[in-house]
């Protein structure tokens, strides 16, 4: 039973203390250790009310039933429009109603086959150079691997063309400037601050932003130049719809807000489960055979084709298996527009309701050994027994990512293709720790070496543990429960 990596569960005011004390603005070490176990319960005493709620019925209530009292928390709105303006990740109301009729369209007429072969000129191109990697013995950031790689995927998707290498470790450069500095992951602003009170983003943060929506711009252009009507890709599409009723299309400006979603949340979220993905299988190596069974098993040794990729349901288990423990969206925060009830408790006005995917992922009342890596709870056929409510790293209702599908067959490719070629060797696997800002992510970049098993696409792959699976398990052993404290 192999325990990835987590912070360890403290008291409220032992929490606070310790989220103070280390000043990074992990918002992981602030839960107390009652957010794993109630099923709703108000957060220490701050100035607006902070309720954390975990039970299936009440997250319904927040997200489905009262949706309208509950739109996207003024301070995730603060912090994410100098990156996405107004678009559909933090609109609300009749503005997200519009937005949501003209992407609709995109993603209805985007076929997965069409897309795979996006996906897989991607990964061809990423397996090269990983091959050269290896071979140099080149040390390898992992988070940045996964990053580049999906970024190259969605930007072939949405622009119909690859990312270059700089631009790739810009914009992932720039996102951690982001991530590690914008305004609202300030503690003492959780806790001191008022309701709806506007919040000024330090500079680097406003700069990564402008050089972000730059790259994502600049990618763009070509499809609203004369005869870029050529296209057939998600930008095309978005930017020839109009409003059905009014009749008008979005603006530059409004076409960047919303490919900035897809191009950020459609990268860096499966990028960060990715990451975690290939942690846990080098620390896991039982897991990481299984998957190379499966994988010889469905595809004979050739190369892997959109029927393999849907027929791997062990593929699929490990990713979600590493979404549950790590959802890449660890807080989704709203706000109460009025005075209600949630559950045995009265909020008020301006109070923030925090559903969280990391606590109610790890909950003891909703899992059997919640920190417990075990990819068979999501064995084919298991969602019919799992409560709705319980199980949401993509969201829930009205406003559940619309690219879940295109992510479970993305990863369950690069799983697929990366783990069959593949070793990786994590080079200080204890000192691995999560820690949530906006995304869920090792607080430093995990640092790998890469090994060659000399197995390029088509090759046939033995499934018997290979030296460096041997090397690799005997490392797991020792560290198959590294705690951050």
């Amino acid at each position: 039973m192999f325990v990835p990596p987590r912070p360890r569960s403290l008291p409220a005011v032992a929490a606070l203390i310790r989220s103070a004390a280390m000043r990074d603005g992990d918002l992981l070490s602030l839960l107390p250790d009652f957010a794993y176990r109630d099923p709703v319960r108000f957060i220490g005493v701050s100035r607006r009310q902070i309720l954390i709620v975990n039970d299936p019925d009440l997250v319904k209530q927040v997200m489905v039933t009262d949706a309208d009292i509950f739109p996207k928390s003024d301070l995730m709105v603060g912090a994410l429009e100098p990156l996405v303006g107004n678009s559909l990740f933090v609109s609300s109301g009749p503005v997200w109603q519009r937005q949501r009729r003209m992407v609709d369209p995109a993603f209805s007429q985007l076929r997965i086959d069409r897309a795979f072969k996006a996906m897989r000129g991607a990964v061809d191109d990423y397996e090269t150079s990983l091959e050269a990697k290896a071979a140099r013995g080149e040390p390898v950031s992992l988070d940045l691997a996964m990053s580049h790689l999906t970024a190259d995927i969605i930007c072939r998707t949405v622009f119909s063309t690859s990312l270059e290498s700089s631009i790739a470790r810009e914009v992932f450069e720039d996102f951690l400037v982001f991530e590690r500095a914008v305004a609202h992951v300030e503690i003492r602003r959780l806790i001191m601050g008022k309701a709806w009170t506007e919040i000024p983003q330090p500079p680097d943060v406003l700069a990564a932003c402008q050089r972000i929506r730059g790259h994502i711009g600049t990618l763009l252009d070509p499809h609203l130049e004369e005869g870029g009507n050529g296209y057939d890709d998600i930008a095309s599409v978005i930017s020839e719809t109009a409003d059905p009723g009014d009749g008008e299309r979005f603006t530059r400006e409004e076409l960047i807000d919303q490919l900035g979603v897809f191009f950020l949340a459609g990268h860096e979220t499966t990028a960060s489960a990715l990451t975690w993905c290939f942690y846990i299988l080098s620390q896991a190596p039982e897991h990481l055979a299984r998957l190379r069974a499966e994988i010889e098993a469905v595809s004979g040794g050739g190369p892997l084709m959109l029927q393999h990729v849907k027929a791997m349901p062990f593929a699929r288990a490990v990713f979600k298996e590493a979404l549950r423990l790590y959802p890449p969206i660890t807080f989704i925060p709203r706000v109460a527009l009025e005075a209600t009830r949630i559950g045995p408790y009265k909020i008020r006005k301006g109070a923030m309701v925090m559903i969280a995917p990391w606590s109610i992922h790890r909950h003891h009342a909703l899992w059997d050994h919640p920190d417990v890596f075990d990819p068979d709870r999501f064995a084919p056929g298991s969602d019919r027994t799992r409560r709705p409510g319980t199980y949401l790293p993509f969201g829930y209702g009205s406003r559940v990512c619309i690219g879940a599908g295109f992510a479970a067959v993305e990863s369950a490719l690069i799983l697929a293709r990366l783990a069959r070629r593949f070793d990786f060797a994590v080079e200080d696997p204890a000192a691995v720790r999560p820690v949530a800002r906006l995304t869920t992510r090792p607080k430093e970049q995990i640092t790998v070496r890469v090994f060659d098993r000399g197995l390029p696409e088509g090759a046939i792959a033995p499934v018997t543990p290979s030296g460096h699976e041997e090397r690799l398990s005997a490392h797991a052993g020792r560290v198959s429960e590294p705690l951050a404290s």
